[in-house]
C-alpha cells in the first residue's frame, strides 16, 4: 500500500494510508500515513462496531489536510487479539443423527448463512465451492478425519485449501447474524475452530493428514498456523 500510495499522489491523487507497520511507513516516506495498533488484517480494528470504524475514518480523513508529507500520526486506541468476550452463538440441535455432526450442523444454519448475506450482499463463499457445497464438503473431510486419504475421497492439493476457507467463511459470516453487539478481534475464528464440529473436524482432518506424513503444502493452510 505505501508503493501505491505514491503512484497515485505522482497521478495527482491524495491518498492515505492505514497500516500498523509503523517502520515500513517510516522508511518509504509515505505521504499520509495512520498508524493503527491493530492486529493484521483488521485495518478498522474492530468488526461490526460502525461507531469506532468511523472513528478511524475520520482519523485517517483529517490527514488529508496535510499539504505536505511524509507525515504519520497514531491513533490513540490499540486492540489486542485477545481482547473482548468470546463470541456467543446458539448452534442448532441435532437435527438427522444419521448424519456426521458437521454435516447435520451446517444444513441447520444455512438459514442463517442466507440471512446474513441478504443483510450485507456480499460473501466471501465461491474460492472453490458455493453454500450448497458445504454439507457435502464436510462429509468429505469427516472422511478423512476418520483415516480415508485425502485424495482418495476427492480431492487435489488446489481444492482442499479452498474448500476449507468456503467453510470458515460460511460459519463465519453467518455467525455475524446470529451473533448480539460489536464481534472481538478474531472472536468468528475463535468460535468456529473451538465451538463447532465444522471447524473441529476440519483441525481433526487436518491432523490426521499431518500424522501420515502428507506434504505439509497441502494440509497446513487448512487452519491458522497456531491451531493444533
Amino acid at each position: 500500500m505505501c508503493t501505491l500510495a505514491h503512484v497515485f499522489e505522482a497521478a495527482g491523487l491524495a491518498t492515505v494510508v492505514l497500516t500498523p507497520l509503523r517502520r515500513i511507513a517510516e522508511r518509504m516516506g509515505v505521504p499520509r500515513a495512520l498508524h493503527t495498533r491493530f492486529p493484521l488484517g483488521l485495518s478498522l480494528g474492530k468488526p461490526s462496531d460502525t461507531v469506532f470504524q468511523t472513528q478511524v475514518l475520520q482519523s485517517a480523513f483529517e490527514l488529508l489536510e496535510e499539504n505536505a508529507g511524509p507525515v504519520i500520526r497514531d491513533f490513540p486506541i490499540s486492540i489486542s487479539a485477545t481482547d473482548g468476550e468470546p463470541l456467543q452463538c446458539a448452534l442448532p440441535a441435532r437435527l438427522n443423527p444419521g448424519l456426521h455432526p458437521a454435516v447435520d450442523e451446517a444444513q441447520a444454519l444455512r438459514a442463517a448463512y442466507e440471512r446474513a448475506r441478504e443483510i450485507s450482499s456480499k460473501t466471501s463463499v465461491g474460492m472453490r465451492i458455493h453454500a450448497e457445497d458445504i454439507p457435502e464438503a464436510l462429509a468429505k473431510i469427516a472422511r478423512i478425519a476418520d483415516g480415508e486419504d485425502w485424495e482418495t475421497v476427492g480431492f487435489s492439493a488446489e481444492s482442499i485449501y479452498g474448500t476449507a476457507h468456503d467453510i470458515r467463511s460460511y460459519y463465519e459470516e453467518l455467525a455475524c447474524e446470529l451473533a448480539e453487539g460489536p464481534i472481538a478481534p478474531w472472536a468468528t475464528e475463535q468460535w468456529f475452530y473451538e465451538q463447532t464440529q465444522a471447524g473441529q473436524v476440519i483441525l481433526k482432518a487436518r491432523r490426521a493428514m499431518r500424522d501420515k506424513q502428507v506434504e505439509q503444502a497441502v494440509w497446513f493452510g487448512l487452519a491458522p498456523a497456531g491451531r493444533p
